[in-house]
């Protein structure tokens, strides 16, 4: 066993192990563990651990191990408790899933559609493991936390689109309307102006480089400093890059091959002059490679995923809104629906708005309208219905997970129909053409405070028929025999 493994397991073994840590974090020499019972910890043993120089008792219990290692030992711990370092650590991690006897009685409608929907969820998740669905899911988890941020910014988009047309309309007057209208936009744009710095340090614990070096990579790609009289010119076509060229695309790039360099140089640098060295060539090299390749490539990639949106939609009109609408509940399903939220930033940056976002989201739409039809063909099936009742509202709000693996995938044919009605939905969209959201993270009914140019109404008719269809389909073809059959909650 390495000698950073040694340390980690003795500190273990001395703090009441991983299922006493709830946090493990790290400074420039220090271990920092935060205990759920610090009564369970031997401070005199901690201290008498090969390895260990000091330790320090405050809020969090820190164990002073020197610069290089500490990054090492901590990251050792984190591995063990199986979350990122910083990620609080759960309590069945350690101990194991509750008993679910003891809890199924007091849960919630919602909470039992949840839990079913989690359990067949990683059932699934099991049958799909393959190296290609395990690359799209880092993509994924990139950007899932940053989903809050993305619904409130989103939601003050629309906010503030609205209070704008109507100050240009005429209907508000007056300065304090326009201040406030500037401060909402003011809190709107921290996420979407600063977007890489937040999607470095995200790729940075995904691909297991350290957070702080993903958010300078990130940040260099707004190219800060750079002065238009003398620019940094793009090596292939000579032209000045652009501030975000590439968009995170390219963030999500260089911060891999950051990871791959600073992992490496871990490896091969002395403890003594680990952290400095490491971060600095780490910084360097990926920069570079960042400004002079990785930006022009991905600017390049990002310069046409425009033209090939359009003419997708373009040509195919409400065939392809019908094709797209249709297969979205199966990238959902398979956990790949995240994989299109970098090609949904780009088209926001490039034309105020993404048109791809309101025909996928016809998915959910049709869900919601086979879940009806399911509540009352299925009305005997008190434990369906339970189900039921506790999915629909966040299904009615985008939130589609619950009723996928709660309800419409484990029944089969509910399924089918419901992608049925997200396909006779996204056709509604296409066929209309260029309906674009104004930002991401809102979908089902709340999208439509997003939609630009006045279409909300096109998105709200396209809503309609996808639960309509959805209905109707789930209805007359989509209800299975057995599920009609009367059950007990």
């Amino acid at each position: 066993m390495s000698k950073e493994k040694d340390l980690a397991h003795g500190i273990l073994g001395t703090v009441g192990g991983i299922q006493n840590v709830e946090m493990i974090t790290h400074c420039m020499t220090r271990v920092r563990i935060t205990l759920r019972d610090e009564s369970l910890a031997s401070i005199g043993e901690l201290k008498r651990v090969p390895g260990v120089i000091g330790v320090i008792e405050e809020s969090t219990l820190q164990i002073i191990v020197g610069p290089g290692l500490v990054e090492k030992v901590s990251r050792v711990i984190a591995d063990i408790s199986g979350v990122e370092l910083g990620e609080a650590i759960p309590l069945q991690a350690a101990h194991g899933l509750p008993d679910p006897d003891s809890r199924t009685n007091r849960l919630s409608d919602k909470e039992k559609a949840e839990q079913l929907a989690a359990q067949n969820k990683e059932k699934y998740k099991e049958k799909n493991n393959t190296p290609v669905k395990n690359f799209l899911k880092s993509i994924s988890n990139i950007f899932i936390p940053l989903a809050p941020a993305f619904v409130a910014a989103g939601l003050l988009a629309g906010i503030t689109s609205v209070i704008g047309n109507f100050i240009t309309a005429g209907h508000l007057s007056g300065e304090g309307w326009a201040q406030f209208n500037l401060i909402l936009n003011v809190i709107k744009n921290g996420i979407f102006s600063y977007m890489a710095i937040f999607v470095g340090i995200n790729s940075a614990r995904v691909f297991g480089a350290s957070p702080s070096l993903g958010g300078v990579i990130g940040g260099a790609t707004l190219l800060t400093g750079m002065k238009p009289e003398l620019p940094i010119r793009n090596l292939f076509t000579g032209e000045p890059l652009i501030a975000g060229q590439g968009g995170i695309i390219g963030v999500v790039l260089a911060v891999w091959i950051l990871s791959v360099i600073e992992k490496r140089l871990h490896k091969m640098m002395p403890n003594s002059i680990d952290l400095i060295v490491t971060s600095f060539l780490s910084v360097l090299v990926t920069g570079l490679l960042t400004i002079f390749l990785i930006m022009p490539f991905a600017g390049f990639v990002a310069d046409n995923l425009l033209i090939a949106v359009n003419w997708i939609l373009s040509v195919g009109g409400a065939f392809a809104g019908f094709f797209l609408g249709g297969i979205w509940l199966v990238m959902v399903m398979l956990g790949l629906h995240h994989i299109m939220t970098p090609i949904h930033i780009e088209l926001i940056a490039q034309t105020g708005m993404t048109i791809l976002l309101p025909i996928l989201a016809m998915a959910g739409a049709g869900q919601v309208g086979a879940g009806l039809a399911l509540w009352i063909r299925c009305r005997k099936n008190k434990q369906l219905t339970g189900i039921i009742k506790g999915a629909l509202p966040v299904g009615v709000l985008g939130i589609g997970e619950p009723l996928i693996y709660g309800v419409t995938l484990p029944l089969g044919k509910p399924f089918i129909t419901a992608c049925l009605g997200g396909a006779f939905g996204g056709a509604v969209i296409g066929y209309f053409g260029n309906v674009g959201a104004m930002s991401i993270g809102a979908s089902g009914i709340e999208m439509l405070l997003l939609i630009a140019d006045g279409k909300w109404w096109v998105y709200l008719l396209g809503l309609i028929t996808a639960y309509f269809f959805g209905f109707i389909c789930t209805y007359l073809f989509g209800t299975p025999k057995d599920a009609r059959q009367a059950k007990e909650a």
